[in-house]
């Protein structure tokens, strides 16, 4: 889906990263590690400040066995 600049300034992405590291039991660094990021990388995506690459979020979703959309989602302000 195309947006245009407008609207995309209306959408905010939201992600289970956190939940996901805890169900596998990583830590940041351990993940950070294993997707070849910083620890400051990985807590910045679970506190919504940095918004990961497509290539990143894949690494991501591979490492936890899930569709990169179970993980990340965008989300719309009201």
């Amino acid at each position: 889906m195309y947006l245009l600049p407008s609207q995309a300034d209306k959408l905010e992405m939201i992600n289970k990263l956190k939940v996901e590291r805890a169900i596998h039991n990583l830590t940041q660094e351990e993940l950070a590690q294993k997707v070849g990021v910083s620890r400051q990388t990985i807590n910045s995506i679970e506190k919504n400040r940095y918004v990961p690459s497509t290539v990143l979020s894949l690494k991501i979703s591979k490492i936890f066995n899930k569709p990169v959309n179970e993980i990340f989602e965008l989300e719309k302000d009201d």
